[in-house]
């Protein structure tokens, strides 16, 4: 049983939905995603948050271009962007767009609360804007006379607006920054003392020259500048101020995770916010750095961005998981191509990662049936392997304290490599070659099974799809994942193995990288190839009718109480009643599954799952991400050939 360490509040910034997003935000999320999903297995409370911001200038703009409101058009890209992130599994617990009565209503209650308190007044303002980035600057901030956030012209505006007393907080704001931890990595953080210490100006938090925004509750000829309608979604979405039940309990945020354009932002407007507001300041705020192509940042208005959609489609969700986490360090800038892209995937999900789970359950097979043996006894490669594995999870807990994703996943493929190299240098199949070789071959295969397991473990925040694929082959798709099992060896004995399909086929790079560039270059997929499938060895009619086909119905159905995925169900087939327990407890509720009459596996040899005995086996079908149930109409306890 996992210890419940406390709640953990994560967020990603809010995407501005202009077009659909690029494998740069991907990037950004998945490692929100991956610490979420660590968190959780770790046995936090978390809350993690993503969404939207809907409003502004540039959004306005477009949609009358395109002929449609700006809430029809954030409306078409949003639906895009909850699909990709749908695509990608993506585990967040929250979803906010700023156009929801939820944040409209309190973002008026917050600015009413500033300009109560006096920090915010009427003025005039008079500088340089930029409606890309939807940011004011002064002559003396533009870089060769541009925006330098962004690069692109700037247009100088004058306009009556609400001004936020920025410089009211710019002492208490070098303080936060010079004697905590709030922002990183360091060199952000010293990017931010020196801007604030050039001397901070109060800040434009209203525009009355468009009309698409929150209006000011005071004064309804102008809208809410951006700014203060976008970062506060990190509270509105707790219910502030309204609402304090899950605000009281999730905040300050633990981290929020930004791209570094936007550190400015999140580590001196957003403060200073909250200064005035009497709020705690979030724990950290940290910077990753840009996805790169060899010919500079990724950008939606360049045209040369990365469809993470025809990536997953062609490698799957997890390769590219995997290697957005795995290549680049956080907080530094990292260049994204192809040939690195499939190397890795190549290198280290195929020869490494799949090779081993292949080698495993084909010699478990082969050798010992299908049921891990037990362990007899250990030498200096049998203790050097148990280290490794069972001290990984430690490693990766640090290396995930500092948000070094691609170290933490270094330490678990130590333990991948490690287990390759066991065996070659066990060579069990000349170990099966002797019989009073036996026990050792025994103990080679039970210490694989179980650096298997271990793995399967440790990969679950990161590729959680292919750690179930890894535990259904190990026959643990029954068990839940444990952090703390990753600290133990010894779990597997009698585990029945069944060897499945490989979990990453190897790549042939050259024909892979001339598939891609035809995608990118012509904007489409490849055509689809009539390509056969992987199927299990051909049985003979006379092996199909040893299998005896029921009809059962179902009397009544609960959850086990050792295991949250499996279901227990109570059956009647004709004249006999049995128990028949199935993994599908994420895909049905007990209570709609009593009444149903299905079709059984009758003559399955019974066994134990969790201590409960189960005989025979429910059929059932994957459709998508989910199951459905075999039924029928006929009679319980008729024969079905």
């Amino acid at each position: 049983m996992t210890e419940k360490k406390g709640t953990y509040y994560i967020t990603t910034p809010i995407y501005y939905p202009s077009s659909n997003l690029h494998i740069g935000h991907t990037y950004c999320t998945v490692m929100a995603d991956a610490m979420a999903r660590f968190k959780r297995l770790s046995g936090y409370d978390v809350r993690f948050l993503t969404g939207t911001d809907e409003h502004g200038q540039k959004i306005q703009t477009i949609a009358e271009e395109k002929g449609v409101s700006p809430q029809e058009y954030v409306d078409g890209v949003v639906s895009g962007i909850k699909d990709l992130w749908k695509t990608m599994e993506i585990s967040y617990d929250d979803f906010i767009r700023t156009t929801e009565d939820r944040h409209v209503e309190r973002v008026q209650a917050i600015f009413n609360k500033m300009y109560e308190k006096g920090d915010i007044y009427k003025g005039e303002y008079e500088g340089m804007y930029c409606t890309p980035c939807e940011s004011f600057w002064t002559e003396s901030q533009l870089v060769d006379g541009c925006c330098p956030d962004c690069g692109r012209p700037v247009q100088k505006a004058k306009e009556e607006a609400y001004f936020f007393k920025l410089s009211k907080y710019q002492d208490k704001l070098i303080d936060l920054l010079e004697n905590t931890h709030f922002l990183e990595p360091e060199t952000r953080r010293n990017e931010m003392l020196g801007f604030i210490r050039q001397g901070l100006d109060d800040l434009c938090i209203s525009r009355s020259t468009f009309d698409w925004g929150i209006p000011v509750p005071i004064d309804e000829k102008h809208v809410i500048y951006v700014w203060l309608d976008a970062l506060t979604n990190y509270i509105t979405a707790l219910g502030y101020p309204d609402d304090p039940e899950l605000f009281e309990k999730y905040w300050p945020a633990n981290v929020h995770l930004v791209g570094k354009e936007i550190v400015r932002f999140h580590s001196i407007i957003w403060p200073a916010m909250l200064m005035s507001l009497d709020i705690p300041i979030p724990k950290h705020v940290l910077g990753h750095g840009w996805l790169l192509l060899e010919g500079g940042k990724m950008s939606k208005s360049k045209g040369n961005v990365v469809d993470p959609v025809k990536l997953i489609d062609r490698y799957g969700i997890d390769a590219l998981k995997y290697f957005l986490l795995r290549e680049y360090t956080f907080g530094q800038d990292g260049v994204f191509t192809n040939e690195v892209m499939l190397k890795r995937m190549n290198y280290d999900l195929a020869n490494d990662l799949g090779n081993l789970v292949s080698r495993t359950t084909s010699m478990i097979e082969k050798y010992c049936g299908g049921i891990v043996p037990e362990s007899h006894g250990e030498d200096e490669f049998d203790k050097d392997l148990k280290a490794i594995a069972t001290g990984a999870a430690a490693k990766v807990e640090a290396q995930m304290d500092k948000f070094a994703f691609n170290m933490a996943l270094e330490e678990i493929w130590i333990v991948v490599r490690r287990a390759n190299k066991y065996i070659d240098e066990k060579a069990p199949w000349i170990l099966a070659k002797d019989e009073a070789k036996k026990a050792d071959l025994d103990t080679c295969l039970h210490n694989l099974a179980e650096s298997l397991r271990i793995i399967s473990i440790l990969i679950h925040p990161f590729m959680h799809t292919t750690s179930d694929k890894i535990r259904k082959q190990m026959g643990l798709w029954y068990a839940d994942v444990v952090w703390e099992d990753a600290f133990e060896f010894d779990m597997m004995y009698q585990e029945q193995v069944k060897k499945g399909e490989a979990i990453f086929p190897r790549l042939d790079i050259e024909k892979e990288l001339e598939e891609l560039d035809a995608m990118q270059k012509e904007g489409q997929e490849p055509e689809e190839e009539n390509i056969p499938l992987e199927l299990k060895p051909a049985i003979e009619y006379e092996d199909f009718d040893k299998i005896d086909f029921r009809v059962g119905l179902i009397e009544k159905a609960e959850k086990h109480p050792k295991a949250d995925k499996l279901l227990v169900f109570q059956v009647k087939m004709g004249t006999e009643r049995r128990q028949i327990i199935s993994g599908v407890a994420e895909d049905f509720k007990p209570e709609e599954m009593v009444g149903k009459k299905v079709l059984i596996v009758a003559n399955l040899k019974p066994r134990k799952l969790r201590g409960l005995e189960s005989k025979g086996m429910i059929m059932f079908a994957e459709n998508g991400d989910r199951c459905e149930i075999v039924t029928t109409v006929a009679e319980d306890g008729v024969v079905v050939d």
